[in-house]
């Protein structure tokens, strides 16, 4: 009797099944592996931007090297990506023009989100400023984007080219348009939550124990509306204006080779050198197509009725 007391004393009480505690993020990251598109676009990505950015110290050509002898040559062992009419290398011009392209794209998307987030914060959470800024974005939504950006660039681009200098300058400006006619669909999604998540128990209980506005929102509103922002804001649509604008001839000088830059320059040559604008244009669509992947794929991970 005593010896199946001491085992029935040994027996835990109760047996738990649980899986380890795991935070936010890393519950995103495992849904995150599980999106085999989102995986394959966050490999094509980081390879992109490895590519631009270690390229230079792998491929030794310089850009500016012309040799009219080697003029509109297609793809060869010597010029992987082929030359364009003054016989200078199109590889060497593509690793740097992505560096542009992708720089553009991500600085122009932080001062968007920047943006974005401050007036959709505000407006969600003070009620006296819900109006006045909602008209506001209301204001910038009904702007033509693409005609008000070639008037700001024609308008402003000889002023900042002599004050930062023709490549600062440039991309300063590019910059600037770009990220101030995107960030209201930003503020629009950040306000919506705002105006759903101010009302909930751990708000009303920082609230409750004198935390200050700014602490509630940085501290405790903010963390919770990063994750649709991150999904809303990806930098394909900037890289692509950028693209479009370098295409249209408004963009950086030509001496500075983007990505659309090429494109715009391969215009009158794509009959004869195919090559000069299908590299370009297909490291764009590479970059926008995975940017796009790794976007649902955030949206799938950062969804709570999907965490398993």
């Amino acid at each position: 009797m005593a010896a199946t007391d001491v085992e029935i004393a040994r027996l835990p009480a109760s047996v738990e099944l649980k899986r380890p505690a795991r935070s936010l993020w890393s519950d995103a990251w495992h849904q995150f592996r599980r999106h085999r598109l989102a995986m394959a676009g966050l490999f094509t990505f980081v390879t992109l931007v490895v590519f631009v950015l270690v390229g230079p110290l792998v491929y030794h050509t310089r850009i500016d090297n012309i040799d009219f002898t080697m003029s509109l040559k297609g793809p060869s062992p010597e010029h992987l990506f082929g030359t364009d009419d003054l016989g200078r290398d199109m590889l060497a011009r593509a690793i740097l023009g992505g560096r542009v392209s992708i720089a553009v794209g991500i600085t122009s998307v932080l001062l968007a989100i920047t943006l974005g987030l401050t007036i959709g914060a505000l407006a969600g959470y003070f009620v006296k400023l819900d109006s006045p800024l909602m008209r506001l974005t209301d204001l910038f939504l009904s702007l033509p984007i693409l005609p008000l950006l070639l008037v700001i660039v024609y308008l402003f681009r000889d002023s900042l080219r002599a004050a930062f200098g023709p490549e600062l300058g440039i991309f300063l400006m590019i910059v600037g348009v770009i990220g101030i006619l995107n960030w209201m669909p930003v503020a629009r999604l950040v306000r919506a939550s705002f105006l759903s998540l101010k009302q909930k128990e751990f708000v009303e209980a920082a609230r409750a124990v004198g935390d200050p506005d700014s602490r509630i929102i940085m501290k405790h509103i903010i963390p919770n509306v990063l994750s649709p922002v991150l999904v809303a804001a990806t930098i394909g649509g900037a890289i692509l204006t950028e693209s479009t604008l370098s295409f249209l001839g408004l963009g950086f000088p030509s001496d500075t080779p983007t990505w659309g830059r090429l494109l715009y320059d391969a215009k009158d040559y794509i009959d004869i050198a195919p090559h000069w604008a299908f590299f370009p244009g297909f490291l764009i669509f590479l970059t926008v197509l995975s940017i796009n992947y790794v976007g649902d794929g955030l949206r799938d991970a950062l969804d709570p009725r999907k965490t398993s």
